[in-house]
C-alpha cells in the first residue's frame, strides 16, 4: 500500500481554496497509471510545523494500490503539484500543494530520493491522524511502532478535523 500525505493552505490563481485543492488534488492521484485509490482520508486542519504567521494547513492521507517505482512516483506528484501551482522556495514555506509520500508498503530507503518511510511522518499529528483513521493498525516501517502509539508520543499540535 502506497500512502500519499496530501497538504495545502495557500489558494492559487484558478481561485481554488486550500480544501478545493485538496479534494482535486485526491482526483488528479486517480488518474495515475498503474495506481489506484483505495481510502481516502477527512480533511483535517493544522497550524504550520515549525510555527509561523502562515495560514493553517488542510491535511489528509490517501491509500492507493498498485505498482510503481518510487521515483516514477515522485516525479508524478511533483508534476500534479505544479499543475497545482506549487513553488518551491524555501523549505517549510506556505504552499498550494504539498504531496508527500509517507510509506511504500515495507519499503526502506536512506540513501535515495524519496526517502522511505518519510523521514518526518512519525513526528507530525497532521499525517499520523488522518493516516490511522483509513489504517488503523499501521506500523511505521523501520520504528516498528503502531502508528497510534507515535501520535501519543508526540508533543501537543493542534489538529482538528475540518
Amino acid at each position: 500500500m502506497i500512502l500519499i500525505s496530501i497538504g495545502s493552505n495557500l489558494p492559487w490563481p484558478e481561485g481554488r481554496v486550500p480544501l478545493q485543492t485538496c479534494n482535486d488534488a485526491v482526483e488528479a492521484l486517480g488518474l495515475l497509471p498503474t495506481l489506484r485509490i483505495h481510502r481516502v482520508s477527512s480533511w483535517w486542519r493544522s497550524a504550520p510545523i515549525p510555527p509561523s504567521d502562515q495560514p493553517d494547513f488542510i491535511n489528509g492521507v490517501v491509500a492507493l494500490l498498485g505498482s510503481i517505482n518510487p521515483e516514477t512516483l515522485l516525479e508524478a506528484l511533483h508534476a500534479v503539484e505544479n499543475r497545482f501551482g506549487r513553488q518551491r522556495r524555501e523549505i517549510n514555506s506556505a504552499r498550494t500543494l504539498d504531496l508527500d509520500i509517507i510509506a511504500m508498503g515495507s519499503m526502506i530507503r536512506s540513501f535515495a530520493a524519496p526517502v522511505l518511510p518519510h523521514p518526518r511522518a512519525h513526528e507530525r499529528a497532521f499525517v499520523l491522524h488522518p493516516l490511522l483513521e483509513i489504517l488503523p493498525n499501521w506500523v511505521h516501517p523501520t520504528l516498528k511502532r503502531t502508528g497510534r502509539s507515535l501520535l501519543a508520543g508526540l508533543p501537543a499540535q493542534p489538529c482538528c478535523r475540518v
